[in-house]
């Protein structure tokens, strides 16, 4: 059976985005704009997301559960050091505030999608 085609596009929404923002968080603390001068350990940030990709990536309900109370930390975070940090460092916190959103609302509607689709109206 072929999944409904507002699961399908959320799911790849919710993938791309958890992608992005894995590698915006391990590229933001090593390269775009550590807080250290060499890298920061912060880094390290970047392996949950890293970790519950490949069950994202198969649809399993438990990895989208984890990241779906996961992300909005990483939403938080990004938020506070776009609002309290300037230039380069405040850019790169907003974008990654952008993408934590974006997945977190394609994880949602993923999960309506499917909710409906169980009950039998995918339209209702």
């Amino acid at each position: 059976m072929l999944p409904e085609p507002s699961i399908a596009a959320s799911a790849r929404v919710a993938v791309a985005a958890t992608f992005a923002l894995a590698l915006l968080e391990l590229l933001w603390e090593l390269a775009l704009a550590p807080l250290a001068p060499h890298g920061s350990w912060l880094a390290l940030k970047a392996l949950p997301l890293a970790v519950l990709l490949p069950g994202l990536a198969r649809g399993a309900r438990r990895p989208r559960q984890w990241l779906s109370l996961l992300l909005p930390f990483y939403a938080a975070e990004a938020l506070v050091r776009a609002i309290a940090e300037r230039g380069r460092h405040a850019t790169v916190a907003a974008t990654a505030c952008a993408i934590a959103v974006t997945a977190f609302v394609a994880l949602l509607r993923w999960f309506g999608a499917e909710r409906r689709a169980r009950a039998g109206g995918a339209g209702a």
